[in-house]
C-alpha cells in the first residue's frame, strides 16, 4: 500500500459518524375521502407542510424524497394511502421512531384535518389532533396539527420554514410532486412559478424534472433563475454545477463547484469537483487529482458506497490498481449487490496480476448484469461515475443506508440458508448438490468466507487442487482462519509445493497455537525432502497476494 493511499485509509478511518437529529418523524400522505380530482392533492400538501413544520423546530422529519425512496425500495405505489400496519414497518425500516398519518376532507370550501401520531418505539398511538376552517386556511390549519402532533422542539439552524406561497401555486407544485411522468411535472411546476414568480422551491423542482426529462440546457436556465439572496441560492448554484456537468462545460462546473466548497464544504461538492477531474482527465497538480477530491468526500462519508466506489473507479483509471482494489472492496462491503464496482474491481485485480480473484469477481459481476438486463460492458469501461445531485442531505444518505442494511439482511439470510444446506451436503459427501447451494451463497454473500473453504474442500475432496487454492485464497481473504489455512497447505502438499504447504500450516499455528491439524500437518511436511526452490509450484496468484 503506498504512502498516500495509507494516510487516505487512516484519514478516512479517523472521521466520526455525525449522529442524526432525534426523534425522527415519518409523515405519510393523508387519506382524501373519495380521492377525486379536486381534493386527491391534499394528502400528499398535509404531509409536505407538516414535515416542513417539524423540520423547522429541529424535529428531525424525514423528507419527502426520503420517503418516496423509502417507498420505491420497498415496492410501495409512490403516492398510495398505505394500511397502518405497512406504515409502521415503513417507519421502522427507516429508522423512524414516530410516524404521523391521517386523513383530509373537504366539504364545500371546509376543511377538515386529521392526525393520529403513532409512536413506534413504545408501540402506542396518541389520541387524534383535529383542526378545522376555511380551504383557503390550509396553511394555518396544518400548521396548527402539526405543533399538537409533535409539540415542542426549538428553530433547526435558526432556519425558517420555507414562506407560505399563494394557494393556487401551492396547489400546482404538490400535482406536480404527484405526477408520475416528468413532461407532466414540467407543466404543474412552470404553473406554479407563473403563478408565483418567487416560489423558488417550485423552480428547483423544475429543475428535477427538466433534468429526468433528459433537457440540460432547460434545467441549467432553471437554476440559474433562482435569485442569489434566497434562502435556496446554494442549492440552486449546486445544481447549476450539475447541469454544467451534463452539458459537459467543466471548467465552469469546477469554478461554481470549487466557490461552494470554499463557502461551506460538504461530500456532495467534494464528491463532484472529483468527477469533474475525472472526465477532465484526471486532473493536474494545480487543480487537485480526482482521487483527492474523492478522498475528502470518502472522509466526510465513509460509509457512502458511492462515494467509495468513485474513489476506486478514479484510481482504477489512473492506472494505480493497488488503491482501486482497496476502496472498490470497501465499495462492495457496503453493496454488495453493485454490479458495476465487482466489474470495475476485477478489471483493478487483472492489472495487479490477481487473476484468480478477478475471475471470481467477474463472474458475479457477469451474474449481476444478467439480472438487471444489463448489456455487457468492456473490462474497465468509461462513464461509471456517480454525480451527487443532493446537496446537505445527510439524513436522506442515513435513510438509505438504512434501506440498504434491511435489504442486506434480508440477502445475508438467505446466503446463510444456502450455506447451511451446502454444509449439510457437504458433510454428508453429496458434492455436486453441496457445490449448487455453495455458490448460491456466494453469490448472495460475495465474501462468504467458510462457503469459499467449502468449495475449496470439495475441489480437494474431488482432485482437483489448483481449484482449491484459487477458492481457498478467497476464503482467507474474506476471514483468515486456521482451518482455511490448513486446507490450503494440503492443496499445495498436493501440488508437490511443500515450501508453501509448510508456510500456511505455520501460519495456521501462529492463528490457532492449539491446532492440531496444523501441528500434524508441520510434522508430515518435515520428513518430506525439500524440493528446489526453482522446481516449487507458486502460482502468480500465490506470489502476488502474500498467501
Amino acid at each position: 500500500m503506498t504512502a498516500a493511499l495509507l494516510c487516505a485509509v487512516l484519514a478516512a478511518r479517523a472521521q466520526p459518524v455525525q449522529p442524526l437529529p432525534e426523534p425522527r418523524i415519518l409523515v405519510v400522505p393523508f387519506d382524501t375521502a373519495g380521492r377525486d380530482g379536486r381534493t386527491y392533492w391534499l394528502g400528499e400538501a398535509a404531509a409536505v407542510l407538516i414535515a416542513d413544520d417539524l423540520n423547522a423546530r429541529g424535529l428531525g422529519a424525514i423528507p419527502r424524497q426520503a420517503r418516496t425512496d423509502a417507498y420505491e425500495q420497498l415496492h410501495l405505489p409512490a403516492n398510495a394511502v398505505l394500511s397502518r400496519a405497512t406504515v409502521i414497518k415503513v417507519g421502522e425500516l427507516v429508522g423512524a421512531s414516530q410516524v404521523i398519518v391521517g386523513e383530509v376532507r373537504v366539504e364545500g370550501d371546509a376543511l377538515t384535518v386529521r392526525a393520529r401520531p403513532i409512536r413506534i418505539d413504545v408501540g402506542r398511538a396518541d389520541s387524534d389532533v383535529v383542526e378545522r376552517g376555511g380551504l383557503q386556511d390550509l396553511f394555518d390549519i396544518v400548521r396548527k396539527v402539526a405543533r399538537a402532533a409533535a409539540p415542542g422542539g426549538t428553530p433547526a439552524n435558526d432556519t425558517p420554514p420555507p414562506a407560505a406561497p399563494p394557494l393556487h401555486a401551492f396547489e400546482q407544485y404538490v400535482r406536480g410532486l404527484l405526477a408520475e411522468q416528468p413532461a407532466s411535472q414540467v407543466e404543474f411546476f412552470q404553473a406554479a412559478v407563473r403563478l408565483d414568480p418567487t416560489y423558488e422551491r417550485a423552480r428547483l423542482a423544475l429543475w428535477e424534472a427538466y433534468t429526468a426529462k433528459g433537457d440540460a440546457d432547460a434545467a441549467l436556465t432553471t437554476a440559474h433563475a433562482v435569485a442569489a439572496g434566497s434562502a435556496d441560492a446554494r442549492r440552486a448554484r449546486f445544481l447549476e454545477s450539475v447541469s454544467l456537468i451534463s452539458l459537459k462545460r467543466y471548467d465552469e462546473a469546477f469554478t461554481a463547484l470549487k466557490a461552494l466548497q470554499d463557502a461551506a464544504p460538504d461530500a456532495a461538492i467534494l464528491n463532484n469537483l472529483g468527477i469533474v477531474q475525472l472526465l477532465r482527465g484526471g486532473g493536474s497538480v494545480e487543480t487537485g487529482k480526482a482521487a483527492y477530491f474523492l478522498t475528502k468526500a470518502a472522509e466526510a462519508e465513509p460509509d457512502d458506497p458511492d462515494v467509495l466506489f468513485n474513489l476506486g473507479y478514479a484510481y482504477a483509471l489512473d492506472r494505480d490498481p493497488q488503491a482501486a482494489i482497496y476502496w472498490l472492496r470497501e465499495a462492495v462491503r457496503r453493496s454488495p449487490a453493485d454490479g458495476d464496482a465487482h466489474q470495475v474491481l476485477a478489471a483493478a485485480l487483472d492489472a495487479a496480476g490477481s487473476g484468480v480473484e478477478a475471475g471470481r469477481e467477474r463472474e458475479l459481476a457477469a451474474q449481476l448484469v444478467r439480472q438487471t438486463g444489463a448489456p455487457p460492458r468492456a473490462a474497465l469501461p468509461r462513464g461509471l461515475e456517480r454525480i451527487r445531485q443532493d446537496l446537505d442531505a445527510s439524513r436522506r444518505r442515513a435513510i438509505d443506508r438504512t434501506l440498504s442494511s434491511t435489504a442486506q439482511r434480508d440477502q445475508a439470510n438467505v446466503a446463510q440458508f444456502h450455506l447451511e444446506r451446502g454444509r449439510r451436503l457437504f458433510d454428508a459427501e453429496q458434492d455436486r448438490e453441496a457445490m449448487l447451494e455453495l455458490r448460491r451463497a456466494v453469490f448472495l454473500s460475495p465474501y462468504e468466507a467458510e462457503a469459499h473453504l467449502l468449495i475449496g474442500r470439495i475441489h480437494l475432496r474431488e482432485g482437483r487442487p489448483r481449484e482449491a487454492v484459487d477458492a481457498l485464497k478467497i476464503s482467507i481473504w474474506s476471514r483468515d482462519t486456521a482451518p482455511a489455512r490448513v486446507t490450503l497447505a494440503e492443496a499445495y502438499l498436493k501440488l508437490k509445493d511443500a515450501a508453501s504447504a509448510r508456510t500456511q500450516a505455520e501460519r495456521a499455528l501462529a492463528l490457532d497455537p492449539a491446532s492440531a491439524e496444523a501441528k500434524a500437518l508441520l510434522d508430515r511436511i518435515g520428513r518430506q525432502p525439500q524440493q528446489p526452490v526453482g522446481s516449487t509450484f507458486r502460482s502468480s496468484v500465490v506470489e502476488r497476494t502474500g498467501c
